[in-house]
């Protein structure tokens, strides 16, 4: 364990899964029967000695009638995505994941993005283990808080003020809430096919829908995503087409000196990966700003994976308040709004209400610390091994469609990737991405890699992710199983 937590402190992660037993039926029973027992590893998928079976997930998934919905606590996890039933993991470490049957997956969705560090990085968890012992939350101001909100404050460059929160949706209700504090103002605005979550003022035209159903992208059909929404908490929701400086600009002048704040993300991740068009972000800044808009740059998904400073750092951008996830918490429930200071200090008592028994929980804390100092460690290291494992992925893969005449593509934003079955060069935003993209070729695709040791999201609108765990050797058993997946699929 020592070996691998010294070579992701070089940032590298290059021998991360090396280190650890992959377990065959003959260790299994050299161990005497206490690990699980397994059905399939990668290097016996390669060999042919092991047949591929999900019966224990099954039969799990049966015992979830009548208790859970779906199978799980959320609908994204469930058959929806997967097919009949999900698969049931078991356990993860570095970049590889095992479900119930003891399968062996390289792992490329990664939590929809909250672990950068990959599975059960050594110092993440001797960090929540000492928190675990020293007791995990006490809902009072802590040292620790401090100490991330200051390494956050480093990080990135508008985090003049930080609150932490658990979740993205949290911390971009409280954003809204602040945006029309501070600013009066009843109105906000946001972009088809952005996901900011299950907030009710923000649960529109996010989910994928036949194109006739869009409207005309002048005025577009606000459509919301969910049965039991309040029935005027769309009343005040502007929704624009993304990519599009033009439908922005008529939007704010038909609603003037009534919006409180514009709402995006830096890179469309709902709609799988779709990077903003040349001096878009700019020109929607520089229009917030001339309009005294609240300019709010969700990062939930991009935070910590991008760059250190996520999209505004990469971008160059200047955003009024930003908020994180995922990423930030490497497996715990994380988040944080960041912004500037005459802002976020509306937060005050008796200005913006933002309560939470468990925000900046303690175990929290000590996991999100232990997390950005491995990702910052050696001048960014992790964020260049990612950028260069994507390269080698995506051209892979890129390479791989050419050569089997298959109309797909992948786009990417560094770590962030999808691929698109689609005859498009390219897919700007979500009404392309409606129209053009074969989601149920994608979902076939992906289900396909299971059996030869691949794992990822079958949702094409979502993406994959590639970690300070991924290695050359997981890159390379990717694009050999993704070979023999579309051979299979002719």
């Amino acid at each position: 364990m020592a070996a691998s937590a010294a070579q992701n402190r070089n940032g590298a992660g290059a021998e991360f899964c090396r280190n650890f037993v992959l377990v065959t039926s003959e260790t299994q029973r050299g161990l005497g029967g206490n690990a699980p027992p397994l059905c399939c590893t990668i290097a016996s998928r390669n060999g042919g000695l092991l047949p591929y079976s999900t019966e224990k997930s099954r039969k799990l998934y049966e015992r979830t009638i009548g208790v859970l919905i779906e199978g799980s606590s959320s609908s994204s996890r469930g058959p929806a995505t997967f097919g009949k039933y999900p698969m049931f993991m078991d356990r993860a470490r570095g970049s590889r994941i095992y479900d119930v049957d003891g399968n062996e997956y390289i792992d490329w969705m990664m939590a929809f993005g909250a672990l950068p560090l990959g599975h059960a990085h050594p110092e993440v968890v001797e960090a929540i283990t000492e928190a675990a012992s020293t007791g995990a939350h006490f809902a009072t101001a802590t040292p620790v808080e401090i100490e991330v909100a200051q390494m956050i404050q480093k990080i990135v460059p508008n985090a003049e003020r930080v609150r932490f929160a658990n979740t993205g949706t949290e911390a971009m209700m409280a954003a809204i809430r602040l945006a029309r504090g501070v600013t009066g103002r009843p109105k906000i605005l946001k972009f088809e096919g952005h996901y900011h979550g299950w907030y009710d003022d923000v649960l529109v035209s996010s989910n994928l829908l036949p194109p006739a159903a869009l409207g005309l992208r002048s005025d577009p059909v606000k459509i919301p995503d969910s049965s039991g929404l309040n029935r005027t908490a769309l009343d005040d929701t502007i929704v624009v087409p993304w990519n599009d400086l033009p439908a922005l600009e008529r939007a704010v002048e038909n609603h003037s000196g009534q919006i409180a704040c514009v709402i995006t993300e830096g890179v469309m991740a709902n709609v799988g990966v779709i990077p903003p068009a040349e001096g878009y972000l700019h020109g929607l800044q520089k229009l917030a700003k001339a309009n005294g808009i609240v300019f709010i740059l969700d990062e939930t998904v991009t935070g910590f994976r991008i760059a250190p400073g996520g999209c505004q750092e990469h971008y160059k951008l200047s955003p009024d308040l930003v908020t994180f996830g995922k990423a930030l918490g490497s497996g715990l429930p994380v988040a944080a709004l960041v912004g500037r200071a005459d802002i976020m200090d509306a937060l005050q008592w008796g200005g913006v209400l933002h309560y939470g028994t468990h925000n900046g929980s303690r175990i929290g804390m000590f996991a999100a610390r232990a997390n950005l100092r491995v990702l910052t460690r050696d001048h960014n290291a992790s964020f260049k091994h990612t950028w260069k494992l994507a390269d080698r992925l995506c051209n892979g893969l890129r390479k791989l469609f050419r050569k089997q005449g298959r109309a797909a593509i992948v786009q990417n934003v560094g770590p962030m990737l999808q691929i698109m079955f689609t005859e498009q060069p390219s897919i700007r935003d979500y009404r392309g991405f409606c129209q053009y993209v074969d989601r149920a070729a994608f979902q076939k695709f992906v289900l396909s890699l299971f059996p030869l040791g691949v794992y990822a999201s079958p949702s094409a609108a979502l993406h994959s992710i590639v970690t300070l765990a991924h290695t050359e050797e997981d890159v390379d058993l990717t694009l050999e199983a993704a070979g023999k997946a579309l051979e299979k699929l002719r």
